[in-house]
């Protein structure tokens, strides 16, 4: 069975949106989905007609989770750390990401929004960590993206309890960068996508490098990761300015 349609793609001015599409389903995530997106992501970093992605949901919710039905033992054994790398190759786009957030945002679904750049949030949108709720432990990365996010102390609290928080709450305390009234989200992400998009990819890409490098290196060593890139205008720019 093909799985298709489960995330759709639609590229328009540099954006590119990529849309979880099982509404009725709230958007939960299957093996065969996150195989989708994973492709999906593959193909927009060859891509050179996109600047800026938009990681979404179809209907009245971002993503509520993995689909507990399809959770059984062997999927939950087998596919995992093929599930989880479609969360990693979405963070590790050399692309900026935004994630628009309604409705629910829990569990997998949470940490597939934390693989994102930015998040932008609907005020009355709910985000958790609902692992603990279900007697489950994540794998795709909640443990590593939700401190940096919030600080280690907040993650621990979010995910001890499995609380929910709204979109205004989330942006208090640093979950995501913006909540905004649910019915200005949509054009919202898109001022923000079309902000990005004005500007350089080359730097984006660099920007997206160095700022993986200063977390991830000490502090001397990524100073000098910053130094060692190659001096000057980004590629796009040279030959934006050749042409122009």
């Amino acid at each position: 069975m093909s799985h298709d349609d489960t995330v759709l793609l639609d590229v328009a001015d540099g954006v590119a949106t990529l849309t979880l599409n099982r509404p009725d389903k709230l958007n939960a995530l299957h093996a065969g989905m996150l195989a989708r997106l994973h492709r999906l992501v593959d193909d927009l970093a060859e891509r050179d007609d996109v600047r800026v992605v938009v990681v979404t949901g179809a209907g009245r919710s971002f993503c509520a989770g993995h689909d507990l039905v399809a959770l059984d033992e062997s999927d939950a054994a087998g596919a995992r750390y093929v599930e989880g790398g479609a969360v990693d190759a979405l963070a590790g786009l050399p692309i900026p990401t935004i994630g628009k957030i309604r409705g629910h945002c829990l569990t997998g679904g949470l940490e597939l929004a934390l693989a994102c750049d930015l998040l932008v949030a609907a005020d009355d949108a709910r985000l958790g960590d609902t692992h603990g709720q279900w007697g489950l432990v994540p794998v795709w990365g909640m443990t590593v993206r939700l401190p940096e996010r919030v600080g280690y102390a907040r993650a621990k609290e979010l995910s001890f309890t499995a609380r929910r928080v709204d979109g205004a709450e989330a942006a208090r305390i640093g979950l995501v960068e913006h909540a905004v009234p649910a019915g200005d989200l949509d054009a919202s992400v898109a001022a923000l996508a079309a902000e990005i998009a004005a500007t350089s990819p080359g730097s984006n890409s660099r920007f997206k490098r160095l700022y993986d490098d200063a977390r991830r290196l000490p502090r001397t060593e990524a100073l000098a990761a910053e130094r060692d890139l190659p001096y000057g205008f980004a590629p796009d720019m040279i030959e934006r300015l050749a042409g122009g």
